[in-house]
């Protein structure tokens, strides 16, 4: 199995790549969050998003990544949306 943490298993091109943009997602994601102005909601998110991605951290299937990256997007943009329109 491919373990990106192992370092036993060299990467593709193509694996790096999505790696680097689930990071990227991911990172997005919590600073999102660190907008959130309720401690006890920016925890809740954080404990939400950390356990998606830890759920998720074996998944091989290349059609279903990029679904979870297109999926995170977008939950991304509406955490987003909704701050905005708090702030307002």
């Amino acid at each position: 199995a491919l373990s990106w943490r192992s370092g036993q298993t060299s990467l593709s091109p193509c694996q790096f790549l999505r790696r680097q943009q689930v990071l990227q997602l991911y990172r997005k994601i919590l600073r999102a969050i660190r907008e959130v102005p309720a401690e006890q909601d920016r925890r809740y998110l954080k404990d939400w998003a950390r356990e998606e991605f830890k759920r998720n951290k074996d998944a091989t299937e290349e059609d279903a990544i990029r679904m979870m990256i297109t999926q995170g997007n977008m939950q991304l943009q509406e955490l987003q949306r909704t701050l905005r329109l708090a702030k307002s």
